[in-house]
């Protein structure tokens, strides 16, 4: 039987086509696979819970129910957490405010000495900016509702993952051929193995950095370690933007709240001893 031969430049663009058909598929389809991707990463991460329930003779359905009753107790417990810290954060917003308004003032005669800018001129720039970001705001409350309704896809796709878990591992044996089962059998153990290794220690690491955070933060007398502590643990899991960001706030916290920069200074050392330690 004779195979016939493309030539190169027929093999390359049927390629870069299938691939950019594919990419865009992905893209228009993303609304429904990022939920998608989360959820199966947390119904591994819950399987052993809802396996245990099973082993009581439950039914599928209420070890399921109990299951993400769980995991939505966990979720509330924290969300109530930081809300009550942030609750306590709002008190002092006038006070916050002052001082933010006093460091604005010293900015402005800084910036007119340094660059010769009128405080008029300043404000004009400042306002083209505010309004050059009247989109952005609206893309973030669009962002915001896609947000929720992401948070309600990932509860429904864990609960039918888990309800077809056994027709999904069969399905998965079945492409296979017989004599592969065990292989596939391995692969599969292995991977929810390193998934659920990999999405503990995420945690572990996070309550970690966040008890670092924090005792760093309370030893330099910032105001709101905990809550600071706890926020920079959980940007710390975003690369390199989220690292910024978390050693930008309590930066900022302190600068609003003290004289003077030699806390500025102790926070940057701590965090990045923690950091290296992370």
């Amino acid at each position: 039987m004779l195979i016939k031969q493309y030539p190169f430049y027929l093999k390359a663009t049927t390629i870069l086509f299938g691939i950019s058909l594919l990419v865009m598929m992905l893209y228009m389809l993303s609304d429904l696979l990022v939920p998608l991707a989360f959820a199966m990463l947390l119904a591994v991460l819950l399987n052993p819970f809802y396996s245990k329930l099973r082993s009581y003779k439950l039914p599928k359905v209420l070890a399921i129910v109990l299951t993400l009753l769980t995991l939505i107790i966990f979720v509330s417990a924290v969300l109530y957490f930081l809300s009550s810290q942030i609750i306590q954060f709002g008190d002092t917003l006038p006070a916050l405010r002052a001082k933010g308004g006093q460091l604005m003032v010293e900015a402005e005669v800084w910036i007119h000495r340094t660059f010769g800018l009128t405080v008029e001129k300043q404000m004009e720039l400042l306002n083209e900016a505010a309004n050059n970001n009247k989109a952005i705001v609206g893309q973030t409350i669009g962002s915001l509702f896609g947000l929720f309704s992401v948070l309600f896809l990932i509860p429904v796709y864990i609960f039918l993952l888990l309800f077809y878990k056994e027709l999904i591992l069969n399905f998965l044996y079945e492409v296979f051929s017989e004599e592969n089962t065990k292989s596939v059998a391995e692969i599969l153990t292995q991977t929810k193995a390193a998934i659920q290794s990999y999405i503990v220690g995420l945690l572990i690491e996070a309550l970690i950095v966040a008890i670092l955070n924090a005792t760093a933060l309370f030893i330099l007398g910032v105001k709101y370690a905990l809550l600071i502590g706890v926020i920079g643990a959980l940007l710390n899991m975003l690369p390199y933007v989220g690292g910024i960001i978390a050693i930008a706030l309590p930066v900022l916290m302190a600068t609003v709240t003290k004289d003077g920069y030699s806390t500025q200074l102790g926070i940057v050392a701590a965090y990045a001893i923690i950091q290296f330690i992370d």
